[in-house]
Parts: structure tokens; C-alpha cells; sequence
């Protein structure tokens, strides 16, 4: 009997990962068949040995091959499951039904792929807590979207067209046979929004699955914060003309807003003043890097052929709400 679902993980220098992901993994009380495969870009560490031990079909590969879309593409390729289940190797799947009830979202035939609910785990310091937490991406309440008849993404207002496209790989699932027709992008970044995009055009639905859990937050410096909303507003302003941060004033906008929202909840949550003291620094880099990617995508962008559905449209549309606009929480993959 061939595999219903292919649980798929591109993997680096993973090993202290993999050893909370794959327990979580044996646990799942899933009602089917299960087949598991990684792409690892050549850890130095004990990663394969990890996945292969836990019965995955591993493929090695140098780590100059590795792309966000790319290397999905590859893994779905060799898959023979129906749904496949993207995974990020930092992700911890809550509880035993996580694999079920994500897949059950494609119970709707409309539905190409859906996500999974993300939170922060219990170790995240208050300002990862409430950036993670805060996002979309955690909401308890169940989403679908899809495009009305004649209806085009580029046609809606930017802050809606974001948020339609917007999709996750952290943990997803999508049709087979629907990636097959509408492959993940070689994009630099956002693989996951950029094929939303074109599975949307292509008149598909998308769907959350807020029963299916998984924990996942990168603790950022001030550097790190600046690189990853930096490729965040490169990839918005590249894809569709989306400028997150436009101006000067938009920038001090949102280091205001972005502050006053740590101090909320550091007094609703847990007073902590060290995180207190962190706020200006780590929002004012976060919001300078949406600046600066609104500016310049930077030539990496430059070189990618076909976006997607909306293709290189150059506009001057902004995020009107002046908040942090930020794709979903990126792996951190990327060698």
C-alpha cells in the first residue's frame, strides 16, 4: 500500500532539533499510512544518522543546492504520498493528534494546503513570546481564503493581498497532485507565500488548522532581527509592489507602536525589565530592516525569474497601519 501522507523535513546541523521533533513524530496517532523523508545539506553533525534511525529515506546534497523552494520541490518529487507535510526541523508538534488534524483541512476538496497553528515554546524570552504569539499565525480561530470568481490578487488592497497569501512551512500540508501542477518558487525567501500566491490565482482555497499545534520562535539580536525583516519586505516589495516601510515616518511609527506593544504586554503577561530595556533596541532594528528592504530588495531579488501569479508588478502601495508586517516566522535553514 503506498504511503497516504509523506512527512517531508529539509534538514541542517539538526541534531539537537531532531531530537524533539522525531519523538513528537512517533507519537503521532495518525489513522493511515506514513511515509518519511528529509534532504539534509550536509550537516557535519549526526543528523542523517538521527533520521535515519527514526526510518527516514534520506538524500544528501551539497549545501550550494539547498533553496527554500527548490529543495521542497526535490523532496516532494520523491514522495509517494497523497498530502505531503512540510516540516521545519525546529518545529515541535503539540500533542498525538497533530498529524491527523492538520491533514483532516484537506478534508475539503476546495483546500490545496493548509497550516498549522504556531506558537512560542516555553523557553521563549517575552519579546519572542509576544511577537510569536501575537502573529497570525497562533490565532485559535480557524481561517479559509480563496478569490471570488474574476477576483485577482493584484487587485486587492495590499495589507488584504499580504494577508491572503499568507502560508506557512514551518508545519503545512498541501495536495500532491496540486504541487505537482503549481511547484514552490525559487524564490530567495517566502517560498510558501510566493506558491500561495499562485495556488490562489490558480483558483485553489487555503485553510488553517488551529487543532494542530506546533511550537516554534527564533530568539533574535539586534542583527538578526534587522537580516530577517530586512528579506522580509525585499521579498513583499519584489513580489507585489508592496512597500512595508515607505518613509521615515513609517519607521518611527512602528518603532513606537512595536514598543508600546512590549510594554503592554510585559505589564499583562509578566513585568520583565531586562526585556524592557531590549525592546527599543531589537524593534528599532526590526523596523530599520523592513526600511531598508522596502528600499533596496537587494540583487538577489533581481535574478529571480517568475514570482509567481502577480510577477514583477511595481507599485507604490504601502502598509497603511504603520505595524510590524511581517511574513511568517522563518526556519532557519539556510546555508
Amino acid at each position: 500500500m503506498s504511503p497516504e501522507v509523506s512527512v517531508l523535513i529539509p534538514t541542517l546541523e539538526g541534531e539537537r532539533d531532531l531530537a524533539r521533533l522525531l519523538p513528537a513524530l512517533r507519537r503521532q496517532a495518525f489513522d493511515g499510512e506514513v511515509e518519511y523523508r528529509a534532504i539534509d545539506s550536509s550537516s557535519g553533525d549526526g543528523t542523517v544518522a538521527l533520521l535515519r534511525g527514526a526510518g527516514f529515506d534520506v538524500e544528501t546534497i551539497p549545501r550550494s543546492e539547498f533553496g527554500h523552494g527548490t529543495t521542497r520541490n526535490r523532496l516532494a518529487a520523491g514522495a509517494a504520498g497523497d498530502v505531503l507535510v512540510f516540516l521545519s526541523q525546529d518545529a515541535l508538534p503539540v500533542g498525538e493528534h497533530f498529524l491527523g488534524d492538520l491533514v483532516a483541512a484537506l478534508d475539503d476538496p476546495s483546500v490545496a494546503g493548509a497550516v498549522a497553528r504556531v506558537v512560542s515554546d516555553g523557553d521563549a524570552d517575552p519579546l519572542t513570546r509576544r511577537t510569536v504569539d501575537g502573529a497570525l499565525e497562533a490565532s485559535e480561530v480557524a481561517w479559509r481564503h480563496a478569490l471570488a470568481p474574476g477576483e485577482r490578487l493584484a487587485d486587492l488592497p495590499p495589507r488584504e493581498r499580504a494577508e491572503r497569501m499568507r502560508f506557512n512551512n514551518v508545519a503545512s500540508c498541501v495536495r500532491a497532485d496540486v504541487l505537482r501542477d503549481h511547484p514552490f518558487p525559487d524564490v530567495p525567501f517566502a517560498e510558501d507565500c510566493a506558491w500561495a500566491a499562485r495556488v490562489l490565482e490558480a483558483g485553489w482555497a487555503l485553510a488553517s488548522a488551529p487543532t494542530a499545534v506546533v511550537e516554534h520562535a527564533h530568539r533574535y539580536d539586534a542583527r538578526g532581527a534587522y537580516r530577517r525583516y530586512r528579506i522580509d519586505a525585499a521579498f513583499h516589495r519584489a513580489f507585489h509592489g508592496h512597500r512595508v516601510r515607505p518613509s521615515v515616518v513609517s519607521v518611527l511609527r512602528g518603532v513606537v507602536r512595536e514598543v508600546l506593544l512590549d510594554l503592554r504586554h510585559a505589564v499583562t503577561v509578566r513585568f520583565d525589565p531586562v526585556a524592557l530595556l531590549r525592546s527599543p533596541i531589537l524593534r528599532t532594528a526590526q523596523v530599520l530592516g523592513q526600511y531598508a528592504g522596502t528600499r533596496s530588495p537587494g540583487p538577489e531579488w533581481d535574478e529571480v525569474e517568475g514570482l509567481g501569479a502577480l510577477g514583477r508588478r511595481p507599485g507604490r502601495a504601502t502598509n497603511e497601519t504603520g505595524g510590524a508586517y511581517a511574513a511568517p516566522e522563518p526556519e532557519t535553514h539556510q546555508p
